[in-house]
């Protein structure tokens, strides 16, 4: 519940434009996120106690717990922070002044034994030892939470790369570092150079789940929503498999996200950016993309309904697990667009045969109020998503009809002026020949024309040259025509 403590905090939030969750979501706190290994175990549960009142407690101080398992101080400053703000008088929100100290200790202790076998490895000339010294120092630096020299040690990495295996490993982990940097153009980069139809990597084909996957998240980062969801519902089914198997298997990618994760994904991507004969053949008949959705039935629900035209009922899906997925790390801040343009969508295709619809027959068709609806349809005009009028007094939307002969009348002038002007330039260039006006490859001394091969001074200037040219195609116009 909230407590009088914790309402000044979400109070600020909503009023700054920011997410607040205020109702309970469909999934258990401690299954959800059983299901993910890693840092973003902590980063989910941070985001959860910031978003959702009635899961702060719970979430924040599992965040606690989860924050210290690790050796990230500065996530765990993070965490604090956040207690103090929501649950002050929480006793989570004092910092354990000994593990901080300790866990900076063995810190120092493992960087600087690093730095030192690195070293060893570097006067030795060996160039094996001095790649796993640079990958040791990348993953290091990985959980410690210092991001930029992670990424450094793995750039170093890559001249010590000898044969293919290697430079998969180096690039896999250059697109966890940079997906937990937030740097989606070094991710897009890093899949690409292992998809390579130049450098074919054997080792890559086994990780084809994880490098869809991969990319489909920074396309959605991007608010590419059509090329993300052709990477998600294309992602290779292997993910599910390993997911039902064992969650911390080598096929699984639940350090960043989750087969359920992609279901969803995919299926909000493709609702808001295809049409109904695309999600029909590419989402519903797609045999890879039909393992994820059975995790995920609501969202082969909603697509169901949208492809048969029953909007309100796909709407009202997802509305349903709205809540849920505004507290999903990679969703939030997408999830308004998202559903707008699903929405959209939706009132254009019931748009579509009629001329003319009432506020009134709208908003019982998408189960809302006559003024959401009038804002929906400003929002799609404005951005010209729907091509109609608003009438304010009679409270209808009318399409914008065109006069099919006039626009013929007006293709028909459009191209008979463009045939004219073609003409004339033509009988321009024949006169100009004629006159010979013409510049040839070779002048009289077999290099490029010169002044006196047109017979211009050239002591007399650009004037000169202006005055002669004006004669000769007066002259040659004139005689044309008294032809």
């Amino acid at each position: 519940m909230v407590t009088g403590n914790e309402a000044p905090y979400f109070a600020k939030a909503q009023q700054a434009g920011q997410p607040v969750v205020n109702d309970l979501p469909k999934f258990d706190l401690d299954q959800y996120i059983a299901n993910y290994k890693g840092r973003t175990r902590v980063d989910r549960l941070l985001l959860i106690g910031t978003t959702a009142p009635l899961l702060a407690p719970e979430a924040l101080r599992a965040a606690v717990i989860e924050a210290k398992q690790g050796r990230d101080v500065g996530r765990y400053d993070a965490v604090l922070t956040a207690i103090r703000e929501i649950l002050p008088g929480d006793a989570n929100a004092a910092p354990d002044s000994a593990w901080i100290d300790r866990t900076n200790k063995q810190v120092k202790a493992e960087s600087d034994r690093l730095e030192m076998e690195l070293k060893g490895y570097k006067n030795n000339l060996i160039k094996e030892s001095i790649r796993m010294g640079y990958d040791d120092q990348g993953q290091h630096f990985h959980r410690v939470g210092d991001l930029v020299n992670s990424v450094k040690a793995y750039g170093r990495m890559r001249d010590y790369c000898t044969t293919p295996s290697h430079l998969v490993i180096m690039n896999s982990r250059l697109i966890n570092v940079s997906i937990d940097q937030g740097n989606w153009l070094a991710v897009q980069t890093n899949v690409q150079k292992l998809r390579s139809p130049g450098q074919p990597f054997a080792e890559a084909q086994r990780m084809t789940a994880k490098l869809s996957a991969a990319m489909g998240l920074a396309l959605l980062a991007s608010g590419n929503y059509k090329e993300a969801a052709r990477e998600f519902i294309e992602t290779d089914p292997r993910m599910v498999q390993a997911k039902l198997d064992d969650p911390f298997d080598e096929e699984a990618f639940n350090e960043v996200m989750t087969p359920n994760d992609i279901a969803v994904y995919g299926g909000l991507c493709a609702l808001a950016s295809m049409d109904r004969n695309e999600l029909q053949n590419q989402v519903l008949e797609n045999g890879k993309f039909r393992s994820y959705l059975e995790l995920e039935p609501h969202i082969r629900r909603a697509v169901t309904f949208f492809v048969s035209s029953k909007y309100s009922a796909c709407l009202s899906i997802l509305q349903s697990y709205r809540s849920d997925y505004l507290l999903d790390i990679h969703l939030q801040r997408h999830l308004g667009e998202i559903y707008f343009q699903i929405r959209s969508k939706a009132i254009q295709q019931y748009f579509i045969p009629f001329s003319r619809v009432t506020f009134a027959a709208l908003a019982t068709a998408f189960d809302t109020d006559e003024q959401t609806i009038e804002h929906e349809l400003t929002s799609m005009i404005k951005r010209r998503h729907l091509d109609a009028r608003i009438d304010l007094v009679d409270h209808v939307v009318l399409a914008t009809t065109v006069d099919v002969r006039s626009k013929v009348h007006e293709d028909a002038i459009k191209t008979a002026g463009n045939y004219e002007r073609t003409a004339h330039l033509r009988i321009l260039r024949m006169e100009m020949i004629n006159a010979g006006l013409e510049v040839t490859d070779k002048g009289k001394y077999g290099g490029n024309p010169t002044f006196d091969d047109v017979g211009i001074d050239p002591f007399h200037g650009v004037a000169s040259a202006g005055n002669w040219l004006s004669e000769n195609v007066g002259r040659s116009l004139r005689s044309g025509l008294r032809g």
